[in-house]
């Protein structure tokens, strides 16, 4: 989504309103005419954050299509007890399509935040209402299969920090078209602080989502092939 919605629609949108810049200016000039276009580009995105992310909200909370499903196949599929139940098995939450929903939205908060303030009220509303449903749907509708004991964290915050350094670089080819271009060789320390908070993060914490205890580990293997068995192993293990 970062790829498809956001630099799409800025590049694009960027070739076609200074095609003439593009085809005869330097390469160098790019991130310039860039920065030129994204705050042309914010009515766009005030749209779409009320169009797919309100939306795809109010559709979370109402659940229309699962509605539909159910009685479908509560009228040619289900013959027992179980195959209700199984029809009525709201899943877990959809996460390789929420997360890059989200991040693409904290992205455009975060970009927006210094260019065009007008766009953060509705960042501010979706995310309000994001943390109200989907805590709501968490607890009370969905059936979480599995724990994975944050493991997905570490994508996550990738992603966020991938984030903060495309705000930052796009806010330098915004200042280096306006009247503080002499600021502009300041803010290079910027990206440089953040890939260091990133580097210690990863030595930091990382291990702790990688890593399980031995406990854990063990108590994972005995609840699953048994003490005996795996004793039996263990033993085989070393004697070979």
């Amino acid at each position: 989504m970062l790829v498809n919605v956001f630099l799409g629609s800025i590049v694009t949108g960027t070739a076609f309103q200074q095609l003439h810049a593009f085809l005869h200016q330097s390469p160098t000039q790019i991130p310039r005419n860039i920065g030129e276009t994204i705050p042309s580009k914010a009515t766009f995105f005030i749209t779409y954050i009320m169009v797919d992310g309100w939306a795809a909200i109010a559709g979370e909370i109402l659940r229309l299509k699962p509605l539909v499903i159910f009685h479908l196949k509560n009228m040619f599929l289900v013959k027992t007890e179980r195959d209700r139940e199984k029809a009525t098995n709201p899943g877990s939450v959809d996460f390789p399509e929420t997360l890059p929903s989200l991040q693409l939205y904290f992205l455009l908060g975060i970009v927006y935040a210094v260019v065009t303030l007008i766009l953060l009220p509705f960042i501010l509303v979706f995310f309000a209402f994001a943390y109200l449903v989907y805590r709501h749907q968490i607890i009370n509708v969905y059936n979480q299969q599995y724990e994975s004991a944050a493991a997905f964290w570490p994508h996550v915050h990738s992603r966020i920090i991938a984030s903060l350094l495309i705000s930052q670089l796009l806010l330098m080819g915004l200042l280096s078209t306006k009247k503080a271009a002499q600021s502009t060789p300041f803010l290079v320390v910027l990206p440089i602080l953040t890939l260091s908070f990133h580097k210690y993060c990863k030595y930091r914490f990382e291990p702790a989502f990688r890593k399980y205890p031995l406990e854990v580990n063990f108590e994972v293997i005995f609840g699953s092939i048994g003490f005996n068995a795996f004793l039996f192993f263990y033993i085989i293990y070393f004697i070979l």
